[in-house]
């Protein structure tokens, strides 16, 4: 992912009166160029939320959203492509943006960011409290699924599409993810 405005260390505030038409996202005074998705990134990231989002409707669980929307981790800001915050939480939520970790962050790869969202943005998820992170890699048609371990992320396993995946976090939750990765 390309830096730009790498000029000078860039702050939260320089962030909200970006208006330039560009999404960005601010890691470390940097801000980073934050592309269009493609189509396939779109398609599983779309089915995703979809799914969450029906799955909550029934369940009084918490709430979801999709990108694009800030994230603001202390003085970084990101945009997760899928995010749930638990019920009890739902005080992080401000009129602009979300003002502390999600509980659960999905990041749909790309090929232009998925290092960064390997690297960068998952070490600020775990330093920040996400206790669940979902890497999604639409081309191999798999899910790499952590949870937060005290120091580090614990990996709890890979799953493909003849898997159907859930989420501590989300009891009864299931998502087949052949419904996720088709056409």
């Amino acid at each position: 992912m390309p830096v730009v405005l790498s000029d000078r260390i860039y702050t939260v505030e320089d962030y909200m009166k970006m208006d330039d038409g560009r999404r960005y996202e601010l890691i470390g005074g940097e801000l980073f160029v934050v592309p269009s998705p493609r189509p396939k990134h779109q398609k599983v990231s779309g089915r995703i939320f979809y799914q969450f989002e029906n799955f909550l409707r029934n369940n009084n669980l918490g709430e979801v959203f999709h990108a694009p929307i800030d994230i603001v981790l202390g003085k970084h800001i990101v945009q997760p492509d899928v995010i749930f915050i638990a019920k009890e939480r739902l005080d992080i939520i401000g009129e602009l943006n979300i003002q502390s970790a999600p509980d659960l962050v999905v990041e749909v790869l790309s090929p232009s960011t998925a290092a960064h969202d390997k690297k960068k943005k998952s070490q600020l998820y775990l330093k920040h409290g996400v206790k669940e992170y979902w890497l999604v890699d639409p081309d191999a048609k798999i899910v790499d699924v952590f949870k937060a371990g005290e120091q580090e992320w614990r990996w709890v396993g890979t799953f493909d599409q003849d898997d159907i995946l859930n989420s501590t976090l989300l009891p009864g939750l299931e998502i087949k993810l052949i419904e996720i990765f088709q056409g």
